[in-house]
């Protein structure tokens, strides 16, 4: 049963990440610099992934009781819970390694 909760614990990571990501995307085509898009995607889905984590692990905990799926309920709570703040640190990090986004920002740099 562990197994079934890590394989369904990439599920859930997958599918932050690819919203993550598909947000940066949508806010660098409405003409957003590359890496204020990308801070701005992790700061709006924060709230959604937090919660979408929250509610999982609120609905696996009556499972803990249970002793065939107390192992799935441990690996998804403990789990989701770490990787939540992974993923609201890592993806955006390796988006903008791997996509070689320069760090810039919105005002322009004057010469004293």
């Amino acid at each position: 049963m562990a197994i079934l909760g890590c394989l369904s614990l990439v599920g859930m990571l997958v599918k932050n990440s690819i919203v993550l990501v598909d947000q940066a995307d949508l806010e660098i085509a409405q003409g957003k610099l590359g890496f204020i898009a990308v801070i701005d995607a992790a700061v709006s889905r924060a709230r959604p992934v937090f919660l979408g984590a929250f509610t999982t692990i609120l609905g696996v905990a009556p499972l803990l009781l249970d002793p065939f799926f107390k192992s799935m309920a441990v690996v998804i709570m403990f789990g989701l819970t770490f990787a939540t703040i992974l993923t609201l640190v890592v993806v955006p990090l390796l988006y903008v390694v791997i996509f070689r986004i320069p760090v810039e920002t919105d005002k322009p740099q004057t010469a004293s």
